[in-house]
């Protein structure tokens, strides 16, 4: 199949990977690649050239500086490089359009284009977002969440048709029996304030246990003030790994710390956790408590420090082989892109038989009533 992958523009799609949107484009692409698949992602420039990448614009990350001026020259540059995009895509050749990106135009835009589109929800609803999939006709546009909690978020916007959960490459998180001998707790994520890193190190300090943190600081200013005044010789920032070390990192743990702050919509960290052997200990928010069991983790009250503190030792107790059987029942990657692969198929199907030559016919009896006239 000729399919198109629109991503996000904020951040490359490359490892060190900015975040779980960005693992998860590329680990899409790359599957379907993989199955012979013909793939185009629009993304920004310098993402991964293996995974068939047409840049549409510059990250626009590097343009966020909190400066009110700057952020206005983000917006606009994406605003450009998607109406670029979708008028564009009226005249390519592909047999799906899967919308990855988060932004409002290509849903509200949608109704423009023949080719059969769908589009991934991967956060709560947002009002840019929201305003685009309102104005998104019902015929024109089908919905996927990445968990059942994300959908019934989405409820009252669109009507969500598949759950399709994220998953991860179980060859690059690797299972690790016995964890390290230093016995430590680990962290890591984008550290913004949603992702919630501040009681993460309140709850291992409490739990009287070391913490290692991986991750991106994507918010210079949370860390400032919330992150870098609690950091200590037992709570060590280690920087934003590569997969490879950070599947060593994640795999050494004794437990693993997820706070969200936020619905959080999957909890792909918690996966790749799980993954490692690693047992995990986490806020119950969003869609982590469809992903988590009690085999596998423990689930403390949401913004309780000392219930989470309680949660990563009664974790440490758990058997890392129930971890790494989880990720492999509910959170291969093999079993996320299969399922895409089936939707495609079945839209591109749908149109083929139906949608298409009815439009078509449709213009050419206008043409032919015109002429008669």
């Amino acid at each position: 199949m000729r399919i198109a992958i629109i991503a996000h523009l904020k951040h490359a799609i490359r490892e060190p990977f900015a975040g779980g949107l960005e693992t998860h484009t590329h680990t899409l692409a790359a599957g379907l690649r993989d199955r012979g698949h013909q793939v185009t992602l629009f993304a920004s420039a310098h993402s991964d050239p293996a995974l068939g990448i047409e840049a549409i614009c510059d990250e626009t990350s590097l343009l966020e500086t909190g400066v009110a001026e700057a952020n206005d020259v983000a917006f606009f540059r994406e605003h450009h490089a998607y109406l670029r995009l979708m008028n564009e895509l009226r005249y390519r050749d592909f047999d799906v359009i899967h919308n990855n990106s988060l932004h409002y135009l290509p849903v509200s835009m949608a109704d423009a284009i023949d080719t059969p589109m769908l589009t991934t929800l991967h956060t709560p609803p947002f009002c840019w977002l929201e305003s685009g999939v309102r104005l998104c006709r019902p015929d024109t546009m089908r919905f996927v969440a990445v968990s059942a909690a994300t959908a019934r978020l989405w409820s009252h916007v669109a009507k969500v048709a598949d759950v399709i959960p994220n998953g991860i490459d179980l060859v690059h998180f690797p299972y690790q029996a016995v964890p390290h001998p230093d016995r430590y707790l680990v962290w890591y994520g984008r550290i913004v304030p949603e992702k919630g890193l501040h009681a993460a190190i309140d709850a291992a300090r409490l739990a009287g246990l070391p913490l290692r943190i991986a991750g991106p600081m994507s918010d210079a200013d949370y860390y400032a003030r919330e992150i870098a005044p609690r950091l200590g010789a037992d709570a060590v920032h280690v920087g934003h790994l590569d997969h490879s070390a950070l599947a060593r990192l994640v795999g050494g743990a004794i437990a693993a710390l997820c706070t969200p702050c936020w619905e959080e919509p999957y909890g792909l960290v918690v996966a790749e956790a799980l993954a490692c052997g690693t047992p995990v200990a986490a806020y119950a928010r969003g869609g982590i408590p469809e992903i988590l069991t009690d085999s596998c983790g423990v689930l403390a009250r949401p913004d309780d420090v000392a219930a989470l503190a309680h949660a990563a030792i009664q974790a440490i107790a758990l058997p890392r082989a129930a971890a790494r059987r989880r990720a492999e029942q509910i959170c291969d990657a093999d079993r996320m892109v299969d399922a895409y692969a089936a939707l495609y198929r079945m839209m591109a199907e749908t149109v083929r038989i139906s949608d298409r030559p009815i439009r078509h016919r449709a213009a050419v009896d206008q043409v032919e009533l015109r002429g008669a006239a």
